[in-house]
Parts: C-alpha cells; structure tokens; sequence
C-alpha cells in the first residue's frame, strides 16, 4: 500500500510484507544482527470491521479468536510462538519492567501479574517484547554490546514523563548498558500537524523543557502556539530530545517519517478514527 510520509531525504521506515504480513522496519536496529523486530500494519491479519485486519488489542471488542490469530501471525514472523510474546500493561505511565523467562507468554497465553507497565526492557533471547499503539509513540532500544532490548510507549504523559529516558536508565541499571551504545528509535506516531493540543497539555512540556537540564532545547520546535489556547505538538521532536539528552548519539537515533493520523488505512490511528479502532504493535526480540 503507498503511504503518505513526512518530508525527508530518504525513508527511515522500510516497508516489508511476508507471508501476507505487511510490517515495518528501521533498518538502523538491524546492524549486527543481535536483535529482530517489526511494527505491525493493519494489514495481514483477520479481524473485521473497524479491527480490519490485523487488531493486536483483545480489549476493544474484537473477538478472541481473531486476535489470537493475528498474534499466531506475528509470531510466526519471529520464528516464535505466541507464548513467546511479552506484553506491556499501558496506562500511560513512565513504568519500566524488567522482563525475564517467568513472563513469558503473558498478555496472550497467559495473565499478566502486573499493572501500570508502559516500557519493558530484557537480556533474555527469545522473548519479544510487545507495546501497543494507536497515535502514541514507539521506542524501540537495542544495546548490540551488553546484548539487551527495551520497547516502550509514550503518548503524551510518557513523553512528559521522559519515558525514552527512564528506559535508558533502567538498562544502565539492570545490565550495564551505555547509552552511547544503544541503537535507538522513535515509530510511527502521530504528527505535528496532526496532533493539536489545549493550554494544560502544552504546559506540562513547556515546564519539562523549561528545566535547566534541557537548556539548549528550542520549546518552538516542539510546541506551535496557535491562539485561543491551542498548540501543535511535535511528539516526535520532544522525544528525539528526551533520548539525545539520555544520551543516545544523533547517529544512533531513527526517527520515524510515518504519521499514523495521515495513514489511517495503514495504521491503526485513534484520533482519526474518533476512537473506533484496533491497535498496532511494536516487537522487539533480542536473537
């Protein structure tokens, strides 16, 4: 399917399709061959209706036998079962799981035990690690030297909660990680453009990049004052900025040139569909 990208010299999404599976890549995670992922399309899978096709959310009224069927689909991708799969429980927080061999499957074959859990980090080969989104944005973190994973998702709250960052932080913590080794990216989220915000919100990041530790952080770039208390909001620009001052190198980072409310075909996309919706997912999986 042709996509409407943001405007960059070449594209930084490769687009793929397998086994009937349309999915993205960001060839800059793949150096060294230590881990695989992709971020899921809607298309490929078995869902209808407004889930059309490949829903990965069992908690929006789509049935459980198709979703399970789409997760049996990525799997496959993998090499992997869907017992395999690792999923986050999103509230929009900035909490970050250590994930181990005791999680598997939980999500999908299993209940998960955990709650308020947007970003999951591990250094155990073979579980893929899963966030899901509809408008929010990915992260995805490979570490090719400490050979560790982290995927993440922060909306607006996340970002604000410098999601990017604590998930640095946590691999720093739990396995020795330096962030000028991790290779990292941010996914297909909404755009400026796209994304208009009220006053409350746009105070939260004037606050954020208003802290001495952001200093040199242009807030234009990020937030467009359009009057009567409404902004634009660039998600993408304030976490290239959050990850940047983590201390992941500008050469290391991808940021994504595909807005989900610009591909609502492609992409699942709350804001474009007023909420009536399934979502995509991103999978990340240390080999």
């Amino acid at each position: 399917m042709e996509i409407k990208r943001a405007k960059r010299d070449a594209p930084v999404l490769r687009q793929n399709c397998r086994n009937g599976i349309e999915y993205l890549t960001f060839p800059a995670l793949e150096e060294g061959g230590v881990a695989s992922h992709l971020i899921s399309t809607r298309l490929g899978g078995v869902s209808r209706g407004i889930f059309a096709t490949m829903n990965l959310n069992y908690d929006r009224g789509d049935e459980k036998a198709a979703v399970d069927e789409n997760y049996r689909r990525i799997a496959e991708l993998f090499g992997a079962l869907p017992e395999d799969i690792v999923c986050a429980h999103q509230t929009h927080t900035a909490n970050v799981r250590v994930v181990t061999k005791e999680d598997r499957g939980k999500g999908v074959t299993r209940l998960r035990d955990y709650q308020d859990v947007d970003g999951l980090v591990t250094d155990v080969p073979g579980l893929i690690l899963r966030t899901s989104f509809a408008d929010c944005v990915p992260l995805l973190f490979v570490d090719p030297v400490k050979r560790a994973i982290g995927c993440s998702h922060a909306g607006w709250r996340g970002t604000v909660g410098e999601m990017g960052r604590v998930t640095v932080e946590t691999m720093k913590a739990a396995y020795g990680c330096d962030p000028a080794d991790i290779l990292a990216a941010i996914g297909p989220s909404i755009c400026r453009d796209c994304y208009e915000v009220s006053e409350d919100v746009a105070g939260a990041f004037q606050e954020l990049f208003g802290r001495d530790a952001y200093a040199d952080v242009s807030i234009p770039e990020i937030l467009t004052d359009k009057g009567n208390g409404k902004y634009q909001l660039d998600l993408w620009k304030a976490n290239e900025e959050i990850l940047l001052h983590a201390g992941i190198l500008p050469a290391h980072l991808s940021v994504t040139d595909l807005c989900t409310c610009c591909n609502p075909q492609y992409l699942f996309s709350h804001r474009a569909s007023r909420g009536r919706r399934g979502n995509f997912c991103a999978f990340l999986m240390l080999n």
